[in-house]
């Protein structure tokens, strides 16, 4: 495996590692059952020890939204899974979402010129 320190695109960050889950989505209509389950998830996450901070991304051109929210740990991340809110929206989701995609990754690198993220905080 390389030297990821002397990479071209960045050294590796400093301290643990952390993970990565992004929701990728196309939205139908959203309808007050989804905002009262988006709020329950989001007020889970935060509340959970390991949560990091999140951000969201929206592609109008292609009608996708994306919601990552960031982590200390897989367990920690697992622990938002496991919530019942969660597990509700994920039963319900083609009420509301038109195709959705996760994803689950290891942050091996962060770099930039200061702009402040919620991976630094």
């Amino acid at each position: 495996m390389p030297d990821t320190a002397a990479c071209p695109a960045g050294p590796a960050h400093p301290g643990p590692a952390r993970y990565t889950a992004t929701f990728i989505f196309a939205k139908k209509q959203f309808d007050d059952d989804f905002h009262r389950l988006d709020q329950a998830i989001a007020m889970a996450a935060r509340t959970t020890p390991g949560y990091l901070g999140e951000e969201a991304w929206e592609d109008p051109a292609r009608g996708l939204y994306a919601n990552v929210y960031y982590w200390e740990s897989l367990e920690a991340l697992e622990a938002l899974i496991r919530h019942p809110a969660h597990q509700q929206a994920k039963a319900a989701q083609s009420r509301w979402l038109d195709g959705y995609r996760v994803i689950i990754a290891q942050v091996l690198r962060e770099y930039g010129d200061g702009l402040p993220g919620p991976a630094l905080l």
